[in-house]
């Protein structure tokens, strides 16, 4: 077969179609990406570095804020332009930002109304054309799994208790949040594919509904509160002819047929360890409809097993998903610090090994 470039790699993949080989994808917490840069002899800061040598297929194009700080610093947090507050927590192998403090918590309408968001205006378009053009020998995508997270983005301002309670109960200064969120981060995402020109191959979504071991929240809800929602997104995509993928931790298969009805056909996460989320199970239930990212646990041999565990991990993940293409290797979320850097560049190279259709 004759090499593809990464971008075809990836729309053939994500078309049910089989490419040279299966495209793989990168993400990690702040320790082992630095050792893996390490081992590679890459700077501190080379991320293009880092995507290179693990032969990564995408890369991500995004308008970065640019407007004033509407948020008052607070000691030992990180605020961003949303005023989501996040503490950096230490464990034995490493650390992370984690949300926390959860300043619209017991907020009223009235102070939901009254709290400082950013404008579509406030971001900066100006380098999506120049940069898609710069990348495109890659499948381009943007939005990230934060993108469009109804339960999630809410509960860090609210908490992710009152976030389910305000749902279920259809709080009003709740759906007001994220009412006024949406409606900024639609307008941004289309004013990107916008400035894009056709640059862009890929909307990236997400939303967290499942636990290990179930559903975060029941069908009726979600199809009330949280599908219209993810419709808005689509559509804009729609508008530009790209397909969408959307992130889901846990057991979220039971979504996957209203996302298909929604236009969503790429899924993410794909945690093989929870409830009706194993690589066989997806692939024949939904590999005729659907494609897939993911699969390779971060809680699995990556993390806890030998070098050889991982090879054959990988291995039986890519017979499992790899028949009549749909599938892209990543691991389920961001490489953790507790991983070996020797396990995660033992996943990258059977990827490569054992990834080839011919």
């Amino acid at each position: 077969m004759t090499k593809m470039t990464s971008k075809e790699r990836v729309l053939t993949a994500f078309a049910r179609q089989e490419p040279d080989r299966v495209p793989v994808n990168y993400s990690a917490n702040p320790g082992i990406d630095g050792r893996l840069k390490a081992h590679f002899g890459l700077a501190a800061d080379d991320r293009e570095g880092i995507l290179r040598a693990l032969g990564v297929d995408f890369r991500q194009v995004t308008a970065p804020y640019v407007g004033p700080k509407l948020h008052p610093d607070v000691p030992g947090r990180q605020v961003d332009e949303w005023g989501i507050r996040r503490r950096w927590v230490e464990h034995e192998s490493g650390g992370y930002w984690d949300y926390c403090d959860f300043p619209l918590r017991d907020a009223t309408l009235e102070e939901v109304e009254a709290w400082p968001m950013p404008s579509p205006d406030d971001f900066d378009y100006s380098k999506v054309a120049s940069n898609c053009k710069r990348l495109s020998e890659f499948c381009i995508f943007t939005g990230s799994a934060g993108l469009g997270d109804t339960i999630n983005s809410t509960g860090m301002l609210r908490s992710m208790e009152q976030t389910l309670i305000d749902l279920a109960t259809e709080e009003p200064a709740c759906l007001r949040l994220i009412e006024r969120k949406t409606q900024v981060m639609v307008e941004v995402v289309r004013r990107t594919l916008e400035a894009a020109r056709g640059g862009i191959d890929l909307l990236w979504m997400g939303e967290d509904l499942g636990t290990q071991r179930g559903q975060t929240v029941s069908m009726q809800l979600y199809r009330r509160q949280i599908r219209p929602l993810h419709q808005r997104f689509v559509d804009v995509a729609k508008a530009w002819n790209i397909p969408v993928a959307i992130h889901s931790c846990g057991s979220s298969s039971w979504a996957f047929d209203d996302f298909i009805e929604v236009g969503i056909r790429i899924a993410d996460t794909l945690q093989p360890e929870a409830k009706d989320m194993a690589p066989a199970y997806l692939k024949k239930r939904f590999g005729d409809r659907m494609a897939f990212h993911g699969m390779i646990s971060t809680a699995g041999p990556v993390a806890y097993g030998t070098v050889a565990e991982v090879v054959a991990n990988v291995k039986e993940t890519l017979e499992i998903m790899m028949p009549g293409g749909g599938y892209a290797l990543a691991p389920t979320h961001a490489l953790q610090d507790n991983s070996p850097t020797e396990n995660v560049v033992a996943m990258y190279e059977a990827a490569k090994k054992f990834g080839r259709y011919s």
